[in-house]
């Protein structure tokens, strides 16, 4: 088999496969180093850029998320608290029994969307991102107009500047379903974008963690029900303050059979409810009428944090089916009185895709609660942290899970949407894969029924040191797909916009600790992350035209500037977790970001990130442009296409003042794309507040419009009436420094006649 392909018959590197009871390891990852030849190119098309245009550089200053995002591999090499290689053997039997099926498969219509309809948070489940309209095409893109706006009326109060809203909107039939930054869930008429009902659930400010975030809400039909039946369709969210809520898709009631009245209780089983450290922010997903969730725990707090539980409830009732605890196996349901579900474990805070057919849901899993040190995690942690994780929703037990970072104390949990596909072969057979965009930048290609890879991971030795260098693992997994990550920074790279910023940037870099990838923390000194916790690619996922064979990813290039910090240091600067009012404001970075001053109770040392690499004073990263980019990836060899800088530098200058300039440099960026079978590609993401249509086929941009507010969000398209919509949800993004918003926008062709 050419390609690069594995004979499908074998249990491929980095796999684990599961049956009740047991534990094993797959065989020793392939070696086979990724293509790179790209990115030395694509670095010197950067590096002349900026020499053409060095009279610009003075103005150019980025904004930079710290959203945390998520990541996955596994080679076999032993890990600290994992199996040692005597017990990394797998029987290839071990991989043939699904149990037999206690729920039935009852396809949703995100299982097979009509072709004007989105909905699904990825339009499937499958999560493609790609719709098979055509009607707006490359040569008339340019007389898109605004056809409608709505405004949530969701805006932060005086002093409340955490929102970050991501929200995509759902479509079905002639209707439009989203929620609001604060979990108000809102129906439109996807024609005219006019209210039909609201559902405010009246959660408190209290319970926003990083920010207030609601990235979408699910969909479901009940199999059977008359269709004037009471929540006969529903709509269900997960909220800040951890509950799941059913309401009626056509009124927007609550579903009084669904939970209590309506409502569950996510807080059960969890232990000491402390708003703001257990939140759901991503749509749970619905397979063969289970309605699986994880959560999104706060990161840094502290070791004795609230569990990473994933809890399959019935879609209809609200009853607990099951609960996967990774330290505690055998328990199928609600911990017993008085317990609690496994503290501290990896959490799932992104969003899942499903098989309707297998019954398998796929869990991007993130790391332990503590993020920067892992002395202290369990067997299991290291074992399923930042990890794919196929669950059968059957019996709620992991099936085969797959590694993409071994020992992961970088914070590169897993963020993106995984993607279903039947993979192309050479012989034109195909394979049920899934595709998996990771932090730090490989991307993985799965066979989606047993978790082996379809193309050779290479065990590439990793760096040593640090203050665990007894734990960490001695390589880490690189795929043979295609990687977005860049060569490793030099002194060279250092940047500034003026010589004095440039040579103050060297001297850090100098005394910096830096390996590489996986530079080991350390305590005497900072160490660079590269790349920075916002990836690679981050929660806005990457999209896939299977008819074009195209995949479609942009990416983050940026570094953090990180130091742990001992912990008589971190107590004189009273770094407080959550449940003691602790905010992490008292960083020595700008902030609080995410790990600005994150205090790590129970490990020895609390974290300072700073997110971006930013200068003092001026704000400016001190790496060169581009900071972010969007990349065409040939589906079958995952070579690279084309490749671009992603946003302008018209909302970005030094001392946070925007330049105006619109010229293309490459921002960072949260949120993704969405693609159309007519060859376009429309993504916002960027922090110069600009939606874009692309051209699939090169990479140019053909089209824009400025936003009202930030566009950290996933758009989607759809069609009523006739007539073909593209829809953002522009709410901005604190962690981003874009405007905060409550807009909705469409746009469309000018109707005939106008």
């Amino acid at each position: 088999m050419g390609g690069g392909l594995f004979a499908m018959g074998a249990v491929a590197p980095g796999i684990r496969l599961h049956r009740p009871g047991c534990h094993r390891l797959g065989a020793p990852a392939h070696s086979q180093t990724p293509p790179r030849d790209f990115m030395t190119s694509r670095y010197m098309r950067s590096a002349a850029m900026f020499t053409s245009q060095r009279v610009l550089a003075y103005v150019v200053s980025l904004s930079l998320a710290t959203h945390a995002v998520a990541q996955n591999t596994e080679g076999e090499t032993e890990v600290p608290g994992g199996p040692t290689s005597s017990e990394a053997q797998v029987d290839v039997g071990d991989s043939q029994a699904v149990q037999t099926p206690t729920f039935s498969a009852t396809p949703q219509p995100s299982d097979d969307p009509a072709p004007g309809d989105w909905p699904a948070w990825g339009r499937e489940s499958s999560a493609s991102r790609h719709s098979p309209l055509d009607e707006i095409t490359p040569d008339n893109v340019s007389q898109l107009e605004v056809a409608w706006t709505y405004r949530t009326g969701d805006m932060p109060e005086e002093g409340q500047g955490k929102y970050a809203p991501e929200t995509t909107p759902l479509k079905v039939g002639d209707n439009l379903y989203l929620c609001s930054a604060m979990n108000v869930m809102v129906s439109l008429d996807a024609r005219t974008g006019e209210e039909q009902w609201r559902h405010d659930p009246q959660v408190d400010p209290g319970a926003i963690p990083y920010s207030a975030s609601c990235r979408g809400v699910t969909y479901y039909e009940v199999p059977d029900a008359a269709d004037d039946e009471l929540c006969a369709t529903r709509i269900i969210e997960g909220t800040l303050d951890a509950r799941l809520i059913a309401v009626d898709a056509q009124t927007g009631e609550l579903c009084q059979e669904f939970g209590d009245g309506g409502t569950v209780d996510l807080w059960a089983g969890i232990g000491e409810k402390v708003p703001g450290w257990y939140s759901v922010t991503s749509p749970p997903v619905v397979v063969q009428g289970v309605l699986v969730t994880g959560a999104q725990v706060k990161d840094g707090q502290a070791e004795d944090a609230p569990s990473g539980v994933i809890r399959g409830y019935d879609a209809v009732t609200g009853e607990l089916e099951w609960a996967w605890d990774m330290g505690k196996p055998n328990l199928d349901g609600l911990p017993p009185e008085g317990e609690t579900y496994t503290r501290g474990t990896p959490n799932m805070w992104t969003t899942a895709s499903s098989d309707e057919e297998l019954g398998y849901v796929y869990l991007p899993m993130g790391n332990s609660s503590v993020d920067y040190w892992g002395g202290n995690r369990s067997e299991e942690e290291n074992e399923f942290s930042t990890s794919l994780v196929a669950i059968d929703v059957n019996t709620g037990e992991p099936v085969w899970h797959f590694q993409t970072v071994h020992y992961d104390v970088w914070d590169y949990d897993l963020g993106s949407q995984p993607t279903l596909v039947d993979f192309p072969r050479d012989d034109g057979s195909t394979v049920p894969a899934i595709i998996l965009p990771s932090k730090q930048g490989d991307i993985y290609v799965l066979n989606r029924e047993t978790g082996e890879s379809l193309f050779p991971v290479e065990e590439v030795e990793a760096p040593t040191g640090g203050v665990e260098p007894d734990n960490l693992s001695p390589t880490q997994p690189r795929s043979g797909y295609h990687s977005l990550a860049f060569p490793n920074l030099e002194e060279k790279d250092m940047w500034g916009m003026t010589p004095i910023d440039q040579l103050w940037c060297r001297i850090q870099f100098r005394r910096a600790s830096y390996k590489g990838m996986y530079t080991p923390p350390t305590v005497g000194q900072r160490f660079i992350q590269y790349p920075g916790y916002n990836g690679g690619n981050d929660w806005g996922s990457a999209a896939v035209d299977a008819e074009r064979g195209i995949i479609i990813a942009n990416y983050n290039d940026i570094p953090n500037f990180n130091r742990l910090i001992p912990r008589e240091e971190a107590e004189e600067r009273n770094l407080r977790p959550i449940y003691a009012g602790g905010d992490n404001t008292d960083s020595e970075s700008d902030g609080p970001a995410e790990g600005a001053g994150d205090p790590q109770v129970g490990a020895p040392y609390a974290i300072d990130v700073n997110a971006g690499w930013r200068a003092p004073v001026t704000g400016m990263p001190c790496t060169a442009p581009p900071y972010g980019g969007i990349r065409a990836i040939d589906l079958a060899s995952g070579e690279t296409l084309w490749d671009e800088p992603l946003g302008t530098a018209r909302k970005n200058g030094p001392f946070g003042i925007p330049s105006h300039m619109p010229f293309k440099i490459g921002t960072p960026n949260n949120g993704g794309p969405l693609l159309t079978a007519s060859g376009l590609i429309f993504i916002a993401a960027a922090t110069d507040d600009l939606i874009r249509a692309i051209d699939t086929e090169t990479g140019e941009v053909l089209w824009n419009d400025v936003l009202p507010a930030g566009g950290q969000a996933n758009p989607i398209t759809y069609e009523a009436d006739g007539r073909q919509y593209v829809v953002i949800g522009a709410g901005g993004h604190h962690f981003m420094e874009t405007p905060i918003g409550d807009y909705v926008i469409a746009y469309a062709l000018p109707e005939d006649g106008n």
